[in-house]
């Protein structure tokens, strides 16, 4: 059983009760004689019991299959968007693959950092950047920053003026402080194309809280703003970037994205150009996404054919792409409960703290019983979590097989991506933890939290 771009096509939405479709599972999971799922080598189930749950299982060779998916299609400088699940071994794994890392806050700097990144293969997002977040990345020579706000171009002029926001460790030629090289810096873009997803995952529509807008004339002051601060050699104005969204499954938006900013692009002659992530990944039964390299070649073509120089610098920054079926989610079941005429409700020992994609965009998800992985699931269900809320839905139309029990081990697919990385402690419940299998080993990545940790910054 594995998950390649080729192979069997999925089976259609068809059929709700359907084994889990195998593509759905990480790459190198495979069902036992006796029926029992298998990842890395290891009895899921024996995972279970040995660290508990609910446990987010990885299988590592997945992962880095992935990043080399992403590096063949997109060559250098194609960056990880550690949005999607950060640690310190998910930053040390993309960067042994190759990939740069694609950060966002401070936070996500210094995980980078602590992992052994090299700062030159980092490039800083956020559209709210904090003058200690710009210095920090400023002072460790981050390989890009994009600039998402005029604000933020103010905040980056000023802190490169202020030699005291730096190293206070005369320079042996000057005997003053010493300053950051001059940042290479990107512009974002909103290029005004919609994308059909979620709402709140859109972000390259002109109505955005992202980037300058190509329609109201703001990318184009912008532009000339980091045009004049290159002349001045405050930065080194390298590129432009735009994020349609996420989760999107047809390559026609990055195609038209390609076509919208051409006209304004070539022009600049600058030597980059990044179309950021969004590739979406099937969760359940019947769903399909493009493979990696169809949407590299896709966008690639449509800069050729849009004029842009085959000397640019064509680049991505997929996160889900390359985590989000490398896991799985075990829980165990705690409640059975039938509400006659209404549903069953399985209730597990996680939900919303684990898993918030279900609450916030509605997100379907697919449950099997590792116990019997390719085995036909005739029982409808809707599987909750055991948080104080009547939303706390984990998989709103589940199937499962009939002899479904307490105490079993029930499995969720595909939640490598936003599901670690939003987790809370609401109802004060621990996080998680972290897994990475692979040839037969496992080991711990994140460990769960106890009890003490809850209140750990608590005075």
């Amino acid at each position: 059983m594995s998950q390649t771009s080729g192979g069997a096509a999925p089976p259609t939405q068809g059929d709700p009760t359907a084994p889990v479709f195998p593509g759905l599972f990480p790459m190198t999971s495979e069902v036992d004689a006796s029926g029992r799922l298998r990842v890395g080598g290891i009895d899921v189930i024996d995972l279970a019991e040995r660290f508990g749950t609910p446990l987010f299982v990885y299988d590592e060779a997945h992962l880095r299959a992935r990043c080399r998916d992403a590096v063949e299609a997109w060559g250098d400088g194609v960056a990880y968007a550690t949005k999607a699940f950060l640690c310190v071994a998910m930053a040390r794994l993309a960067n042994e693959e190759g990939m740069y890392l694609d950060v966002s806050t401070g936070g996500e700097l210094h995980v980078a950092l602590l992992a052994g990144v090299p700062a030159d293969r980092l490039v800083l997002h956020g559209n709210n950047k904090s003058d200690e977040e710009l210095a920090a990345a400023l002072a460790v020579g981050v390989g890009r920053i994009v600039i998402d706000s005029f604000d933020e171009i103010d905040r980056i002029e000023r802190l490169l003026s202020d030699p005291l926001r730096f190293d206070q460790t005369p320079s042996a030629a000057s005997g003053r402080p010493t300053l950051p090289q001059r940042p290479k810096v990107l512009a974002r873009i909103t290029p005004g194309v919609e994308v059909h997803t979620h709402e709140f995952v859109r972000t390259g529509q002109d109505d955005s809280k992202f980037g300058f807008g190509l329609a109201s004339g703001a990318a184009v002051r912008a532009v000339d703003r980091l045009s004049e601060l290159a002349r001045h050699g405050v930065v080194e104005f390298v590129g432009i970037h735009a994020h349609l969204g996420s989760q999107v499954f047809a390559l026609a938006p990055f195609v038209k994205a390609i076509e919208v900013l051409a006209g304004f692009f070539a022009p600049l002659g600058l030597p980059e150009l990044v179309v950021g992530g969004g590739l979406g990944v099937p969760y359940v039964n019947g769903e399909e996404a493009p493979p990696m390299a169809q949407w590299a070649s896709s966008v690639r073509l449509a800069c050729r054919n849009a004029g842009i120089a085959d000397s640019v610098r064509v680049t991505a920054e997929p996160g889900r792409a390359i985590v989000a079926s490398a896991a799985i989610t075990l829980y165990r079941v705690g409640t059975v409960k039938d509400v006659p005429g209404h549903r069953t409700y399985v209730s597990v020992d996680g939900g919303m703290s684990d898993n918030p994609r279900p609450v916030l965009y509605g997100s379907g998800y697919e449950a099997f019983l590792p116990r019997e992985a390719g085995a036909a699931r005739p029982v409808p269900i809707r599987v909750v979590g055991k948080h104080c809320e009547t939303g706390d839905v984990l998989v709103s139309e589940a199937y499962v097989p009939e002899d479904l029990a307490v105490g079993d081990i029930l499995a969720t697919p595909v939640t490598g991506a936003y599901g670690h990385s939003m987790a809370s402690n609401y109802n004060k419940v621990p996080r998680p933890a972290v897994l990475f299998v692979a040839n037969g080993e496992a080991r711990t990545v994140v460990r769960r939290e106890t009890f003490d940790d809850l209140v750990r910054l608590d005075l």
